[in-house]
């Protein structure tokens, strides 16, 4: 089905009437969003017995609105205290932490909240056009494609560790390493369980991103005694600095607008979620930026690129749910099991049956952005106060809030084992100069790319040439290419006209 303009407005009006649900939605997704570990679809998983309740069009909107909110709010902890609230979140602590170190705090908040808000809104009025040709973008993206675009968050490691690239690449490896874990593809032999069962189904993703990031942060800052308060910004900005931040943030409109498509098309990937997206933008922003050498230094860029994406994965995940049945993500997993309980059909008979229910519930996505813009931008100016508080009692806060989100996702007291361990390793990594978001690529990343490679194989018997037997998969060769050698050539032409 095609809407019309008179369509689409009394759908906008509709769901503008649900303000009253996506507000509260926005406010408790923001705040769960920035606790480390508390993702959307955990909250939603708690909050389920509530949205059972609702009839299923008020129970989506409010779901969506959470889960909107769930990403803008990652970046909070990101910037503030280089804790990333959710994987998607990790990119943007590369630059947005460095900027609040160097007492720019309420800048790089305000360019997190304008991209996040930016691509979510691009990507979500660019779906409710595009949502019956999105949709087939699932078929044509298999698993030699699904290798190539884990392969271009692969290459994050030399790109994040560009220092010094070995140590980038060991961090890499031991990510991978540690991603292995668990049992294997084919036969489910476990591998390096130690005789645990609770490392049977994998390396738990939320404890180690908690440990990784939150704990060997505290860590740190406790040995420390300073943090991002020795040097941020002591003095609440004023609203005529917080708005001049505002607009100074929107002159990155290019960025956050190719971003979020981006996004849009990494998440309308099954398996495909934001940490990905975020990575992939945030090189693909190095690459083609004017300054590639001050990303990791306090680049602005470096912060609207992985947030705009990191939002845009929101509506992409939503299609394959709509369109053919198969949710995106954990989060359209549980909106699935909305749907079922209130015998609403979901993929191709959606359309047939309730297509103003699969509109609806993208122009929620519109709607709930729009409402954020007066929800979290006034918080630009008053968020930045946090690096002020001293870091011998942030730390310890730091650490048990991280604990309890480690516990949440599953609720075994063995995951807070593993997030403690996973801490040392951070804090390890992070003492010898090795980049801990190089590990969690490794981690993330290492299950999902064995399973598409042994597919490909088991597919063509044994065949490597198989690996090169799609025209669109050829063309994503194509580009990894360029991603890999174009910032060393690129290096060595300038080298060539200084010499000159």
């Amino acid at each position: 089905m095609e809407l019309n303009a008179s369509g689409l407005w009394e759908l906008f009006l509709y769901s503008m009437s649900m303000w009253w649900i996506m507000v509260p939605a926005i406010m408790i997704g923001i705040v769960m969003g920035a606790i480390p570990g508390f993702a959307a679809h955990n909250t939603i998983i708690m909050l389920l017995p509530l949205t059972l309740a609702f009839d299923v069009d008020v129970a989506l909107t409010f779901m969506v609105a959470l889960y909107c909110a769930s990403h803008l709010g990652g970046g909070i902890p990101a910037i503030l205290m280089n804790i990333p609230g959710t994987g998607g979140a990790a990119a943007t602590t590369l630059d947005g932490y460095q900027m609040a170190k160097q007492g720019r705090a309420a800048k790089a908040l305000a360019l997190s909240f304008v991209a996040s808000v930016g691509g979510g809104l691009i990507s979500s009025i660019l779906t409710l056009f595009l949502l019956p040709y999105l949709a087939e973008a699932g078929f044509y993206i298999r698993s030699i494609e699904m290798i190539v675009i884990m392969l271009f968050g692969l290459a994050l490691i030399a790109a994040i560790a560009a220092k010094d690239m070995l140590k980038g690449l060991i961090a890499g490896a031991l990510g991978l390493m540690l991603g292995a874990m668990g049992a294997d593809h084919i036969y489910a032999t476990p591998r390096g369980t130690f005789g645990m069962l609770e490392l049977f189904d994998g390396v738990p993703l939320v404890p180690a991103l908690v440990g990784l990031f939150a704990i060997s942060e505290a860590l740190v800052m406790i040995e420390s005694r300073g943090g991002a308060a020795e040097t941020a910004m002591r003095v609440t900005p004023t609203w005529r600095e917080t708005f001049a931040n505002i607009r100074s943030a929107c002159r990155h409109w290019w960025l956050t607008l190719w971003t979020g498509v981006l996004g849009l098309v990494i998440g309308v990937t099954p398996g495909a979620g934001a940490s990905i997206a975020a990575f992939v933008a945030y090189q693909q922003a190095q690459l083609f930026s004017r300054t590639p050498e001050k990303f990791g230094s306090g680049c602005e860029e470096g912060v609207v690129a992985p947030e705009s994406a990191n939002n845009g994965v929101t509506t992409g995940t939503l299609v394959p749910l709509l369109a053919i049945g198969i949710p995106g993500g954990s989060t359209a997993a549980v909106m699935m099991i909305v749907l079922q309980y209130h015998g609403v059909p979901f993929g191709p008979r959606l359309f047939a049956t309730e297509p103003l229910m699969a509109y609806g519930v993208i122009m929620s996505m519109v709607v709930a952005y729009i409402l954020m813009i007066f929800t979290v931008f006034p918080m630009a100016r008053y968020l930045s106060s946090v690096t002020i508080v001293p870091s011998c009692y942030m730390g310890p806060i730091i650490i048990a809030f991280s604990l309890v989100g480690a516990y949440v996702p599953r609720g075994f007291m063995f995951d807070l084992g593993v997030a403690v361990a996973f801490g040392l390793i951070g804090y390890i990594a992070r003492k010898t100069g090795y980049h801990v978001a190089a590990i969690l690529i490794g981690v993330i990343l290492g299950p999902l790319l064995e399973k598409s490679f042994l597919l490909v194989m088991r597919l063509s018997g044994d065949d490597m040439g198989a690996m090169f037997s799609s025209t669109l998969g050829n063309i994503l060769w194509g580009a990894l290419a360029l991603t890999l050698l174009g910032p060393p050539l690129a290096a060595r032409l300038m080298r060539g006209r200084a010499a000159v």
